[in-house]
């Protein structure tokens, strides 16, 4: 019988490959079989990403662009083409926080956070659209929140780019339903990663509190969801969101 988990033969594109989850989504879908193009914002940014994903026999390279410029994602996805010939997978990665509360909040904090998470997306969605209708089974995961959907206080910006991302992947996947491509979310909660590890130890310590399962998550425990729909395993599954919080948003 056929592994529907397996992506051998496919080629999948992970923006914010660099670190934290976008590498761990790397290596399980290199774990999986398929060929990974490495996004982030400057040379060098995906060395050990792609020294992980070669480490489990992958076909790997890394590509730089700020998916918040839609010039530099049409170059990127033009790169993508030239060097594999088409796309299978889109994982929509790339994020940055600004934190702070409203009253405080400059236009430039709210607009840059916007702009990579929200913005990011739509232009990578739509670089890489008519290559993922040509592959016949096209996914595209788009990484969201929890905090998109029940808001977190000094994180409007976050908050509103992650809430839109949910609009974003049910209206493209009603577009691209009946062309074979499915669109879905993975909403992370709170993930142990660099960005985490260094919040205040009482923060961390009130918030696994309200986690019904408690403990925090791993960057993997997310990818695993990722594989899932990145696979034929979800060949039926579109415009979903996947919360991988321990239970935190219930």
């Amino acid at each position: 019988m056929a592994d529907r988990f397996s992506l051998s033969n496919k080629v999948a594109v992970v923006t914010g490959a660099s670190r934290g989850i976008g590498r761990a989504i790397a290596v399980e879908l290199a774990m999986a079989g398929a060929r990974l193009f490495c996004v982030s914002t400057k040379p060098g940014g995906c060395d050990e990403t792609l020294a992980a994903c070669g480490a489990v026999g992958a076909t790997v390279a890394a590509l730089v662009a700020d998916v918040a410029q839609s010039s530099q994602v049409d170059a990127m996805a033009k790169s993508v083409l030239e060097a594999s010939g088409k796309i299978d997978i889109l994982v929509n990665n790339a994020g940055v926080t600004k934190d702070g509360i409203l009253l405080r909040m400059s236009d430039a904090d709210f607009d840059s956070v916007v702009g990579v998470n929200l913005r990011g997306t739509f232009l990578s969605c739509r670089a890489f659209a008519r290559p993922l209708i040509k592959s016949g089974a096209g996914r595209i995961i788009n990484i969201g929140s929890v905090v998109g959907l029940i808001g977190n206080a000094g994180q409007v910006n976050y908050a509103a780019s992650k809430a839109g991302l949910v609009g974003l992947t049910k209206s493209l996947a009603k577009e691209l339903g009946s062309r074979g491509v499915t669109v879905n979310l993975v909403a992370p909660g709170f993930i142990t990663t660099d960005m985490t590890s260094g919040l205040p130890e009482e923060l961390k310590a009130a918030t696994q509190k309200q986690i019904p399962l408690g403990r925090f998550g791993g960057p993997e425990e997310v990818a695993a969801a990722v594989r899932y729909f990145a696979s034929d395993a979800s060949a039926y599954v579109t415009g979903q969101v996947l919360v991988v919080d321990g239970g935190l948003a219930m």
